[in-house]
């Protein structure tokens, strides 16, 4: 299947998220986020943070830093991150560009990426959870509730977007990762 073969290849970490009941959880926190500055990863080969464009880190090293960067608030800096990612029309990739447009405030871009993400690959539940959470934060509760009914259709009962989007849906308070 096309979207296992992406969350194992790209991001390990996010295809937890897309379908399993494993949640997600917070990011691991790794120097990246504790030494390096601005769109800077760190390179456990080298002991030293590096420019991600042109590095030789594997998408998997980049996908990891993009969910730590953007959990610790640094949306910029993830998205820069981002730009490096070698197949900038992966589900998962679009996926992430719609997060850190919407943690940045510019939730049409936002919706814009979360609507390529999901025309890619409709069984996509981080997409559609964190599009849910944007219609959360929009005061829109019916199209959220929309999308946590699309994922509980696809199979994600019990799985880490599902749950995150239900709870956002209650409280009113939407994930940062």
């Amino acid at each position: 299947m096309r979207l296992a073969a992406l969350c194992l290849a790209l991001m390990p970490t996010i295809g937890a998220a897309a379908g399993s009941d494993t949640p997600i959880g917070k990011p691991k926190t790794t120097p990246t986020t504790q030494t390096c500055k601005g769109i800077q990863v760190w390179d456990p080969s080298t002991q030293k943070c590096v420019n991600p464009q042109g590095s030789s880190l594997d998408q998997e090293r980049l996908g990891d830093a993009v969910r730590e960067l953007a959990y610790a608030g640094r949306n910029a800096d993830a998205q820069g991150v981002l730009q490096a990612m070698a197949d900038q029309d992966s589900d998962l990739v679009l996926t992430y560009w719609g997060f850190t447009h919407r943690r940045l405030g510019n939730m049409d871009q936002a919706m814009m990426f979360y609507d390529r993400a999901l025309d890619k690959n409709p069984d996509n539940l981080l997409a559609r959870s964190y599009l849910g959470q944007a219609y959360v934060e929009g005061g829109d509760s019916r199209q959220a509730k929309a999308q946590l009914d699309e994922i509980r259709a696809r199979g994600g009962q019990g799985s880490w977007p599902e749950q995150s989007l239900s709870r956002a849906i209650e409280s009113g308070k939407t994930y940062d990762y």
